[in-house]
């Protein structure tokens, strides 16, 4: 446990003493705020509910994205840098050093995440929100931003560089992301599959509605173990080559 808070307060440290992560975080909160007064608030008269679902939608797309961008320099940049071979060379276990880039991109992603409270908090003005819905909401935003950023971790573990890690990431949470189109596109079993696949169609609806069903917390929870697990296998399978 004392080798994960290692690296983790090493990689915090290497986001706030640098404006990657202040950039990201100030980049997804402007746009997030755009995207609630124009399209969830809007100019028609809409029930609070619907402005909360509304702004859980346009959140849960700029979570999944700001996790590719907050994860793709974990690994890939140790390689790049070539910091990697002391990292290798240290008594660290292989699941340490990635359970302590992980926790490091959490920590950011969750502070990024509560800090759109403020935009369904200006629904009380003129509105009831149902402190329900909210939790629910973030509790899914929460999970969807620990699913991309396990991803994102794998991703960064298998690639060569940030570009190329930010790439595949991308790629793997479009797939979960849009897992719905192609489940429509393809026959039995398949598109059964591909549907419960699917990051938001199929488990983060519940959420932004104000419900919380275990079966999608599972499923969330499941794509993390899966992920870690094999960017550890693979840092392993790495250090003994």
């Amino acid at each position: 446990m004392r080798g994960i808070l290692l690296v983790a307060r090493r990689d915090l440290g290497a986001y706030f003493n640098s404006y990657w992560g202040f950039a990201v975080i100030a980049a997804v909160l402007v746009i997030d705020g755009l995207l609630f007064n124009a399209f969830a608030l809007g100019n028609t008269a809409k029930y609070s509910a619907k402005v909360i679902e509304d702004f859980f939608y346009w959140s849960f797309g700029l979570t999944a994205i700001a996790s590719v961008f907050m994860t793709m320099r974990l690994v890939a940049e140790e390689r790049q840098t070539g910091t990697i071979v002391l990292i290798d060379a240290s008594p660290i276990a292989p699941w340490q050093f990635v359970g302590g880039k992980y926790i490091s991109a959490m920590v950011v992603m969750a502070l990024l995440v509560l800090s759109t409270i403020y935009m369904p908090a200006l629904v009380f003005v003129n509105g009831k929100v149902s402190y329900g819905h909210l939790v629910a909401g973030y509790s899914g935003l929460l999970l969807v931003a620990a699913a991309c950023s396990a991803i994102g971790t794998l991703a960064s573990a298998v690639a060569r560089s940030q570009l190329v890690a930010g790439v595949i990431s991308a790629s793997m949470v479009g797939f979960f992301v849009l897992g719905w189109m192609v489940a429509k596109v393809t026959d039995p079993p398949l598109n059964d599959l591909f549907s419960y696949m699917s990051f938001f169609d199929r488990h983060f609806r519940g959420f932004g509605r104000g419900q919380i069903n275990s079966e999608d917390v599972v499923f969330y929870l499941s794509i993390v173990f899966v992920s870690l697990m094999l960017a550890s296998r693979f840092m392993a399978a790495r250090r003994w080559r």
